[in-house]
């Protein structure tokens, strides 16, 4: 008998893997020539500390090229075929899926735009019956609890009208700011107009109570009570046009306390999954950030695709989607796209193991997070010592109940659920849920469901499932940074470490290689701030780190750092874009290792010390029409703080000094061909990073670098020339 068409392939990408193991085999083969060579000259004679430090910034750098090489062994593309699967199962036969939206500050994420995320969700093209809507309000906003009342009442408008015309984009402000519309039936355009109406009277409605401030007065981010309300139909009326089937829209501020650790954003995913266990308790979870909105309403039958694959569903834990964004610019200057994570990386993982989880667009198997804890053997009493001393939570894990009743009972259970004393003494956080111990609870968790034989899949369909808010400041792309820099090496720095950890796991050496990396990149910060600085200090008093144009060995280091740069470039080709994004991809990565790894490895070790307590600050989601102007010009806005632009200002001050006073000694002494490695060095910095030149000295307009902080760091890189040549000298 034949076997039935599969839901999905998986195709292996040959040429990328041939042109990647090419590449690696020949890298590895210079990167050994040049450690030889440093090795060889030490015998020789004794070396200085600024050719250590060269040294070492090599040794790092080819570490880390060396792990990052695991992404690309084996990638993946993968195709799914909904319709197949639609062949197979009627709309009784689909898992219910629970979708966690979280939100924690209404000024930074305004109301409207939670309620966009909310409406499209709860319009994907999915039974109705099988779809629940949890928000988790983290600030306990009266303001966001009324916004998620009008966002359900409009929605009772809404989803019968995109289910009816087959409308495709399903977030109301995307749909109505569309001008390719087109003609979908008798009585499309006369409903469209009723539908706007509405949407503009319930944005009206939104904005006059939030301009009103009452209700953000009394906004207590640290300090509320837990709240739980469902909204949902009680009854159907089959005369009532407007009476169809809704996705239930439930409610969430868990309870908030000084005395008490919340855990961030993992906490608040903890919280809807206890409750949404006493709701709704779907097989499946979908976790979407605040501003991610559905863009393709297939994407819940796409990801069951892989999930109900007979072949894959037993250790299958998520199917990741790629983050993608509706207000890039074509410039893309602080690469907002996460091009080589999404396009590069994990597709390189999906070849391995799986992707690691990445905060939002993922569908998670709800049996996952509860890892091999709950089985139909474990003993009532074992399982409250885990899940904490609610009975009728432990019951519901028991069982597959959907409720359709939510009793004031069940209500007060929830609430219960959503308390801060209730995590005392169970393993939520530790064994069970998301995890805690880092800001970067999703890298943590993925990590250890690796770790214990889960696997991941990652999915790029043609049409951007869901599409979310990209930054576009500066100051909030690099801080955003530093704070998953920071998560990353809270795990590096504990028993979890994947270097040690990952060796007692079920994961393959590529895969725990690709952990590793993660942990580890932060480090990228020593060699940037090395190599921007010491060749620099060197080719000032004509000291030599490289070796002469006319040495062979010179074209081991040219090859290596061109060789660097094409397989760059190739792969900014191969994934679809002009080669421009390769040149920004290499200034905002040197930002990124001069600031994000910098105060990320900084705010790790103060915290490993206990000298600081870990924060989590939401990414500014408000727009700002200035912002956004400089950002679609392509222009850098440095009104950022001076902890940010100090540095950056600090280092490019520095390379204009050194490599004005250097090339021009070489021209008088004759010592270009010893020092041209460092002049070349110097040059390549001020190229990459020429706009923070053109915000020093050319700009005049708000965006430009303050005079104040071009002085403060004039004055810092004198400092750093007159200790370095004192040290350098001695």
């Amino acid at each position: 008998m034949e076997a039935p068409p599969p839901y999905s392939l998986c195709n292996p990408n040959k040429k990328s893997t041939i042109i990647n193991r090419s590449y690696a085999l020949l890298h590895s083969v210079a990167i050994t020539s040049l450690i030889f060579y440093r090795l060889s000259s030490f015998f020789h004679s004794t070396p200085s500390l600024p050719l250590l430090l060269a040294f070492t910034s090599e040794l790092i750098l080819s570490v880390l090229w060396l792990l990052s090489q695991a992404f690309l062994w084996r990638p993946f593309t993968r195709q799914t075929f909904p319709e197949r699967l639609l062949q197979d199962k009627n709309d009784d036969e689909l898992p219910a899926i629970d979708v966690f939206i979280c939100t924690a500050d209404p000024e930074k994420e305004p109301p409207l735009e939670v309620m966009n995320t909310v409406l499209s969700a709860m319009a994907m093209d999915y039974p109705a019956e099988k779809l629940s809507v949890y928000v988790s309000d983290d600030g306990g906003c009266g303001l966001t609890l009324y916004a998620m009342k009008e966002a359900w009442e409009f929605g009772r408008y809404w989803v019968p009208f995109c289910t009816r015309f087959g409308i495709k984009t399903r977030c109301p402000k995307l749909y109505f700011s569309r001008y390719d519309d087109e003609f979908l039936g008798q009585g499309y355009e006369a409903e469209k107009e009723k539908i706007k109406l509405k949407y503009k009277l319930m944005e009206k409605k939104v904005q006059k109570a939030e301009s009103n401030g009452k209700m953000l007065a009394e906004f207590n981010a640290k300090n509320h009570p837990a709240h739980v309300e469902v909204m949902q139909d009680e009854s159907h009326n089959a005369n009532d046009t407007n009476q169809v089937k809704m996705p239930r829209l439930v409610y969430v501020s868990r309870e908030k306390n000084p005395s008490y650790h919340h855990h961030f954003k993992a906490g608040a995913l903890n919280v809807l999954l206890r409750v949404s266990n006493m709701i709704s308790n779907s097989p499946y979870i979908l976790v979407l950030d605040c501003d991610m909105r559905c863009n393709d309403p297939t994407s819940a039958k796409q990801a069951m695709c892989f999930h109900l694959d007979p072949k894959i569903n037993s250790n299958l834990a998520f199917v990741q989607f790629p983050q993608k964004f509706h207000n890039l610019s074509k410039m893309d200057i602080y690469d907002g796209q996460l091009r080589s994570t999404f396009l590069v990386k994990w597709p390189g993982m999906d070849g391995l193991q799986g992707p690691m989880l990445s905060g939002s667009g993922f569908y998670m198997k709800r049996k996952a997070l509860y890892r091999d804890i709950v089985q139909e053997d474990t003993d009532f009493t074992q399982l409250k010592q885990y899940l904490g001393p609610s009975n009728e939570l432990v019951k519901s894990l028991k069982s597959a109940k959907y409720n359709t009743d939510v009793t004031s009972r069940l209500l007060e259970e929830t609430r219960f659920l959503a308390s801060c004393k209730y995590e005392e003494g169970t393993q939520w956080g530790k064994q069970v849920g998301f995890l805690y111990m880092s800001l970067l609870e999703d890298y943590f968790t993925g990590f250890n469901l690796h770790c214990e034989g889960w696997k991941s899949i990652f999915y790029n369909p043609p049409s951007p499932a869901f599409l979310g808010t990209a930054t576009t400041k500066l100051n909030d792309t690099l801080l955003q940074g530093s704070r998953w820099n920071c998560g990353a090496l809270q795990v590096t720095f504990s028993k979890f470490c994947p270097l040690i950890y990952g060796l007692k796991s079920r994961m393959s050496l590529l895969q725990r290689m690709c952990y590793v990396y993660l942990s580890l990149q932060p480090f990228y910060f020593f060699p940037i701030w090395c190599l921007a600085t010491i060749p620099q200090l060197c080719l000032l008093h004509g000291i030599p780190l490289y070796p002469k144009v006319s040495n062979s060995w010179f074209m081991v280091f040219s090859y290596i750092f061109i060789m660097s740069q094409l397989k760059h470039l190739e792969e900014v080709l191969l994934t679809g874009d002009p080669i421009r994004t390769w040149w920004n991809e290499q200034r905002i990565w040197m930002m990124k290792a001069i600031i994000s790894y910098t105060i990320g490895m900084l705010n790790a070790v103060l915290k490993l010390l206990g000298l600081k307590e870990a924060n989590f600050i939401p990414t500014n989601k408000a727009a700002d029409d200035e912002q956004i102007t400089f950002y679609q010009k392509g222009l850098f806005n440095f009104q950022a703080s001076t902890v940010v632009l100090t540095p950056l200002i600090t280092l490019v001050t520095l390379n204009m000094i050194c490599f004005a006073a250097g090339a021009t000694r070489t021209v008088v002494d004759g010592s270009f061909n010893a020092m041209f490695g460092q002049i070349f060095l110097s040059f390549y910095v001020l190229m990459v990073q020429y706009p923070l030149i053109d915000g020093m000295i050319f700009r005049r307009d708000k965006g430009r670098v303050p005079t104040s902080v071009t002085l403060l760091s004039l004055a810092i890189s004198a400092s750093f020339l007159c200790f370095g040549s004192l040290i350098i000298k001695s």
